[in-house]
């Protein structure tokens, strides 16, 4: 499976945006709304993480591993496909596809208003998701298996877009209870397509070394 076309700005923002968040325990039950505040606040003690990705779009399935360091740095090192890299330093988002020999870059906007925005990966990113989408949760705030028959308990918060200028129509956000982390995100599109991010074995504030988000594409590459 290739990446036919780059993954949009939006994807990667939200994913960097709420990947790592810890759960914030309560003695009584919040609204959807105070919880993701809680979450958002206590995300500013992420200061990086590690974790196994697998993105899945209908029948296509891609896996690797996602470094993330704050309060911009991004880079996915995929293992299917095979060698393709994905990789954020804050202002130029990179993008290399070994089998077509390609490089695809984008400039990232500082100070966006949207989820499309380069800064969405911190506090600030969070409280952007909050004004730009209304939360719920998705059924109730009981947890419920991530999965029928899973053992690993979750938590469903539901998001859905104010207005049509955002990425994703719809947003769930799965928060596993033991521990505390975002396990899935599941975005559906303006056009009704819909992409999954799953992640696993999730490591944070490991002092990732700055020079993880160094990359350079091969020089054989078309940019």
């Amino acid at each position: 499976v290739e990446l036919k076309r780059p993954i949009s700005i939006a994807a990667i923002s939200v994913i960097i945006a709420v990947v790592a968040v810890p759960f914030v325990a309560a003695q009584q039950i919040l609204t959807a709304d105070k919880y993701f505040q809680k979450v958002s606040q206590d995300y500013a003690g992420i200061n990086d993480y590690e974790a196994d990705i697998t993105i899945t779009q209908g029948k296509n399935v891609m896996k690797g591993i996602l470094y993330y360091k704050k309060p911009d740095l991004m880079r996915i090192d995929f293992s299917q496909p095979a060698k393709q890299v994905i990789v954020s330093d804050g202002t130029k988002l990179t993008i290399y596809i070994p089998k077509q020999s390609a490089v695809f870059e984008q400039t990232l906007a500082k100070g966006g208003t949207g989820t499309s925005g380069a800064l969405i990966a911190n506090e600030q990113g969070l409280q952007l998701l909050k004004k730009n989408y209304s939360i719920a949760y998705l059924e109730s705030p009981t947890p419920v298996p991530l999965d029928k028959g899973s053992s690993e308990m979750v938590v469903k918060l539901k998001l859905e877009w104010r207005s049509t200028g955002e990425g994703f129509r719809q947003l769930e956000l799965d928060v596993g209870v033991k521990s505390g982390l975002i396990r899935r995100i599941i975005g559906v599109s303006a056009a009704f397509e819909k992409t999954q991010f799953d992640f696993t074995n999730i490591k944070t504030n490991q002092n990732i070394p700055q020079g993880r988000f160094n990359y350079e594409p091969p020089q054989t590459a078309n940019i």
